[in-house]
């Protein structure tokens, strides 16, 4: 038994130790000109879909839940918006070649179309993210359009 609340200490001492070490938030209160939703005609429902389900992961400005002042878990969020955003940034949209703008899209639209996008670890816990049917439909349509327009 005195292993067990030796243990349990060591726990608790670690836990409460790692608290010190803090993420750089992704938080920027500046939209550049160079925003997806600037650059683009956006339409409101698309639009809205894009920030609630998208913008956490794929640019500067993320709206973190409360339990990203808690390590690991912020840890463990700050790694997935650095992937995201590495893979793309919705806020850098306008500084992308044509060409790249057309891969981008084209992964957009079979990620949701495959429902890899968004994540289901972010799903699980921001249920608002999960597109419905209809919103599915039409961010898919609009990334479509937009598409077609580059080419």
């Amino acid at each position: 038994m005195k292993i067990v609340k030796i243990i349990a200490w060591i726990a608790l001492i670690a836990f409460v130790v790692i608290q010190f070490f803090t993420v750089d938030y992704n938080q920027n209160e500046t939209v550049p000109e160079t925003d997806f939703m600037l650059v683009n005609n956006v339409p409101a429902t698309v639009e809205q879909s894009l920030r609630v389900s998208c913008y956490d992961c794929h640019s500067n400005n993320t709206d973190y839940p409360w339990y990203s002042k808690v390590q690991p878990s912020a840890w463990y969020l700050e790694h997935h918006i650095k992937e995201g955003k590495a893979e793309l940034n919705f806020n850098e949209w306008g500084n992308l070649s044509d060409r790249r703008k057309n891969s981008k899209l084209r992964s957009i639209i079979n990620q949701i179309e495959d429902g890899e996008m968004p994540l289901d670890s972010y799903t699980l816990i921001h249920r608002d993210a999960i597109f419905s049917e209809t919103n599915k439909t039409a961010v898919i349509e609009y990334m479509k359009k937009l598409k077609d327009s580059l080419e």
